[in-house]
């Protein structure tokens, strides 16, 4: 992919949000394409060995300092994205996995995609089932904070099984976790529709309307599948109240009946898996089990923090890992940021340093950038410094794991998005709660040399070309965390330890 012929306007001011208006003026420079737990479930003794042994194959190919730097990690981790998701968590989530004895999800649904791939170089494509799977030995957790659609679950399951993953015994799906049925999606699309011009991009996938009923609670949980004798009638009242909202929803009895006699079937076969994952994770916590926790969606899509309404329905922030999993604050200690090197978004709302043409469009395709979850191409622009910070101080993460830096390696120069002003000239502190202050923002930017060659195969940070490293060291800089993990490519040794 060429870059040369790509000119980059470092006075371009901010060109506002997805489906707000936008400045006319700077169009060419950005213009956009559009079983309650059983005491037996875990044999601790066996699962102290394995892990012991885990941990000891682990360390081949591995140089010391990159142990120290892993190993040296908390009991309690986290890996959670830095921008609008989509920042290639699951790929740092693997490689860490095997240096824990858990990997958990607290919040999100089917709606958070993790491309990972296995030491064969064989592609994964994971929506519900924690990173941590292709590490053979490695318990995967779905916390109570998680929306669990069953026919997605189990869909994702047969296909890691038909692929040599196995999953029996090391995935627990908790009592608490709230059922996401197929209706969700429908009212999920009904919903969007309604909204008709300022619809919020979300992937369609139910997680809205199913955090929606469990707010109003009349939502279903995992635990209420263990009383089917009353769970026709939970469920008649989720349907009833989707049919009263939405004229385009049909409801009826034959489609009760249907669901009924599926989640029979569903119940039955999930049995093994349903676990009181708080009773779990606090267990393991007591028995010095190390527990690292995969954030879904990013800080910029938090229901709280995030630009809303343009945002996910959880807390992907690190609030969420406590009400998510059922875990003390206090328990939690080093949190790995994950931020690509430049900064894209799905979806509608604002994005300050979008580049739109074929700027963004270049970008898009040496990048890759298409949902994991419904391959819908990715807005792009370059890294926002401001937006990173704000992630920053909300989440207090120990260390960065900057990824995709191969991405940008044809690029003459690089631009980093440093400083927001008001048009008055009255520079903003932090990110804006406010979309119309979001759409009226000049970005102010700081240009970088490029480096424009390969740097796939460089396995070590001195060994990069000096720009790319003084683009690294200048986000350090900016942002005042420091950057451990450098990801160059997709594979999964395609990672420099800082």
């Amino acid at each position: 992919m060429n870059f040369s012929s790509v000119r980059y306007d470092s006075n371009a001011i901010f060109v506002g949000p997805h489906n707000l208006a936008r400045s006319q003026s700077h169009a060419h420079v950005f213009p956009h394409n559009q079983p309650q737990l059983r005491r037996n479930f875990i044999d601790f003794k066996r699962f102290d060995v394995v892990c012991a042994l885990a941990k000891t194959t682990s360390r081949v190919n591995q140089s010391d300092s990159e142990l120290n730097r892993i190993e040296s990690l908390s009991q309690v981790s986290g890996v959670l994205g830095c921008q609008w998701g989509d920042e290639g968590k699951g790929k740092l989530v693997d490689i860490l996995a095997k240096h824990f004895d858990i990997v958990a999800r607290c919040q999100g649904g089917s709606n958070a995609g993790h491309t990972i791939y296995n030491s064969e170089g064989k592609k994964f494509a994971l929506h519900l089932v924690p990173s941590g799977i292709l590490n053979d030995e490695t318990v995967c957790v779905i916390g109570n904070g998680v929306v669990v659609h069953l026919p997605g679950f189990f869909k994702e399951i047969d296909g890691l099984e038909s692929n040599g993953v196995s999953c029996k015994g090391r995935i627990l799906v908790s009592d608490r976790a709230h059922l996401l049925f197929d209706f969700h999606q429908e009212v999920d699309g009904l919903r969007e529709a309604e909204l008709s011009k300022s619809f919020i991009g979300t992937t369609r996938r139910g997680i809205g309307p199913c955090y929606s009923s469990k707010v109003i609670r009349n939502g279903i949980r995992v635990s209420d599948l263990r009383h089917m004798d009353t769970f026709p009638q939970k469920l008649d009242l989720l349907l009833s109240d989707a049919a009263s909202r939405f004229q385009g929803f049909n409801y009826g009895p034959d489609m009760l009946r249907q669901e009924v006699e599926r989640y029979t079937r569903f119940a039955e076969r999930l049995e093994p898996y349903i676990t009181d994952t708080v009773h779990f994770m606090n267990d393991a916590l007591s028995r010095k089990k190390k527990i690292l926790v995969e954030g879904g969606q990013a800080t910029m899509l938090d229901v709280d923090f995030g630009t809303y309404p343009f945002v996910t329905s959880s807390s992907p922030s690190a609030g969420g890992i406590c009400t998510g999993l059922g875990i003390a604050p206090r328990v939690v200690g080093d949190l790995v940021g994950v931020v690509k090197a430049y900064t894209t978004r799905v979806g509608s709302g604002p994005f300050p340093t979008e580049i739109l043409g074929k700027g963004g469009d270049l970008l898009r395709f040496a990048g890759q950038e298409f949902g994991t979850t419904t391959g819908r191409p990715r807005r792009c622009g370059w890294l926002d410094i401001v937006a990173l910070k704000y992630c920053c101080q909300i989440n207090g993460f120990s260390s960065l794991n900057l990824t995709k830096l191969d991405v940008l390696s044809e690029l003459p120069e690089i631009q980093l998005g440093v400083s927001y002003k008001q048009i008055d000239g009255i520079s903003i502190q932090s990110f804006p709660a406010d979309l119309r202050a979001l759409e009226q923002i000049k970005v102010e930017y700081e240009v970088l040399p490029g480096w424009q060659c390969d740097i796939s195969s460089i396995r070590k940070y001195d060994k990069l070309p000096k720009a790319a490293r003084q683009y690294v060291e200048r986000i350090e800089e900016l942002v005042g965390v420091p950057i451990h993990y450098i990801g160059i490519g997709p594979g999964r040794d395609a990672l420099i330890y800082k």
